[in-house]
């Protein structure tokens, strides 16, 4: 068997060093006047136009259909805006040993945001999960998050979130209003969306890239990143490591006292215990204006090593079912549409093999 190639092992998701990039750019280079004004327009309308793919790509008989399975997508609901905030406020009382307040803020809202899409289907396809399940899932907390996320964010961060009427009707103008554009237009479009599905990968990865950089600009010119130090970043992803165990743990073992069988418990996990950067970055952009920088960092975060671990554990759980004498047959591939590299590293087995083998 041929070895994979060194940059396929690497544990790091190679776009997640673009976002490393993009911030060391925001840094030495940060957008002010007419240029901060023009990144954040043309982050506002990538961020628009990729939910606008969103609603072509989601098929509304899917969408119909995934209604019937009504306990399982209140489970992954619950999870993502009941369970999650509630631990994100007892990590209150780490304030101010371990985390300082700006960083609470964040990793507060972080526990706030709505489950993924992409990799959920991802994680749940390569587990052998119930898949429609999945995006039904993904897409129905995404829309959910539209209103709920900065209702929470309003009630439970208070002062250092600028929540309007005015912040939530941006955020609804810039996801839900571009998302209900692609349903309506899906019958006349979605044939040639379909055919073209790395345009999805390109705007929502450059959308990302946009969203990071005029956030990191805006906290540049502020002056913000004195608060930070390394090692008040080592204890945030450590608090974040705890995070993303005890949810793991929870939707897993939670959605079996439930009465769930295994193919749904794989697409409640992968999609209540992940949070969205795609939808998150817009949302702070609007909720923390000149402090979203420091507000996203605990999502960035979050977000690599959601992808890291979930690609571990889908593997395992693959090989479990093909290791039992029950197994089922493999269930058919989805079109999740473009996902990120290590995630098709993880379908191939190389950065779940290695992960594995490093422990």
């Amino acid at each position: 068997m041929k070895r994979p190639t060194w940059p396929s092992r690497l544990p790091i998701d190679p776009y997640v060093l673009l976002l490393l990039g993009t911030v060391g750019i925001a840094a030495l280079l940060p957008a002010r006047g007419t240029g901060a004004d023009v990144a954040s327009g043309a982050a506002t309308a990538a961020v628009a136009f990729l939910f606008f793919l969103y609603g072509v790509r989601l098929s509304t008989r899917e969408a119909l259909d995934g209604l019937r399975n009504w306990r399982l997508h209140l489970t992954v609901i619950a999870c993502t805006f009941a369970v999650f905030p509630l631990l994100g406020l007892a990590a209150g009382g780490l304030v101010p040993y371990v985390l300082t307040p700006a960083l609470y803020s964040g990793f507060l809202f972080l526990t706030l945001v709505p489950s993924t899409v992409q990799s959920s289907i991802a994680f749940t396809s390569i587990a052998r999960g119930n898949v429609p399940a999945a995006i039904c899932a993904g897409s129905f907390s995404s829309l959910a998050g539209i209103v709920l996320t900065p209702l929470l964010a309003a009630g439970l961060i208070g002062g250092h979130a600028g929540f309007s009427a005015d912040s939530l009707v941006k955020i609804v103008l810039q996801l839900l209003v571009p998302f209900l554009a692609g349903q309506f237009l899906r019958r006349w479009i979605g044939p040639f969306v379909a055919r073209h599905k790395k345009v999805l990968g390109w705007v929502d990865r450059g959308s990302i890239l946009l969203v990071v950089y005029a956030a990191f600009s805006q906290g540049m010119v502020a002056g913000i990143w004195h608060q930070v130090t390394p090692l008040r970043l080592l204890a945030l992803l450590g608090v974040e490591a705890v995070l993303l165990a005890v949810m793991l743990t929870l939707t897993w073992f939670g959605a079996k006292r439930l009465g769930f069988g295994r193919a749904d418990r794989v697409a409640i996990q992968f999609a209540g215990s992940k949070k969205s950067l795609a939808a998150g970055l817009p949302m702070a952009s609007v909720l923390f204006g000149a402090q979203a920088s420091l507000a996203v960092l605990p999502l960035m975060l979050f977000h690599q090593m959601q992808l890291m671990v979930c690609a571990v554990i889908a593997k395992r759980r693959s090989r479990d079912l093909e290791a039992s004498p029950d197994a089922a047959p493999p269930a058919p591939e989805p079109d999740p549409g473009p996902i990120s590299r290590l995630e098709r590293a993880a379908a191939a087995g190389t950065v779940a093999g290695t992960a594995t083998r490093s422990g």
